[in-house]
């Protein structure tokens, strides 16, 4: 993996999410009412980033949970001191309910936004639009409608993109509403939920490397 070991602190990624809530104005020229947390590096992000918009808008946005998996499973991968090693196909481990009582009703005319800690290949952010499109064609279909006459849009809000070239391209509809939080040179992003030590250390070295 290019470059050195980044360290990054809960609070370092508390106000980046605070500064591109401000930057890009969401909540205002794009205001979801639908996020989509990637599993497991878009949890803490996706729930971060509801409260900022919360308290511009006064309402709580629904999360829901997908799992899509691009990293070989090597023992420790992703912990201290072992960096994870991209894979070449994304796998999918869990997606949306479209079933039972607790299940997302519609996605037909939402402005949808995807969460996740990282923009790196792209290859997982590219499947995971793809997806959700065919998800969205179905239930137009399903509505009597034509392609795209649901209106229905999709973003993604990133907390950090790596400044690389990407493996695949978004569809240009999704990159209208591509918000990144901050942007690094390619090198290994060593996240606060990835710290199996100290937490404090971890704080203490992010400060460091900032």
């Amino acid at each position: 993996m290019a470059g050195s070991k980044l360290h990054i602190s809960y609070n370092q990624i508390h106000q980046l999410i605070d500064y591109a809530v401000k930057r890009f104005r969401l909540g205002d020229d794009y205001s979801p009412d639908l996020m989509i947390a990637i599993g497991g590096g878009g949890f803490i992000p996706a729930r971060i980033l509801r409260s900022f918009l919360k308290a511009k808008n006064g309402r709580n946005i629904p999360i829901q949970a997908i799992g899509l998996s691009l990293y070989e499973e090597l023992p420790n991968a992703g912990q201290n001191g072992v960096p994870e090693v991209p894979g070449v196909q994304v796998t999918k481990t869990q997606w949306l309910n479209f079933g039972g009582a607790d299940s997302l009703v519609s996605l037909l005319g939402r402005k949808i936004l995807i969460v996740d800690e990282v923009d790196d290949s792209r290859k997982t952010l590219v499947y995971a639009v793809a997806e959700l499109l065919k998800d969205i064609r179905a239930q137009e279909i399903q509505a009597g409608m034509n392609p795209g006459e649901s209106n229905t849009e999709i973003g993604i809000f990133v907390v950090y993109n790596k400044d690389k070239p990407k493996a695949e391209e978004l569809p240009e509809s999704v990159m209208r509403h591509y918000y990144p939080a901050a942007t690094t040179p390619d090198r290994w992003l060593f996240f606060p939920w990835d710290c199996t030590t100290d937490i404090g250390v971890h704080t203490e070295l992010s400060k460091q490397d900032s």
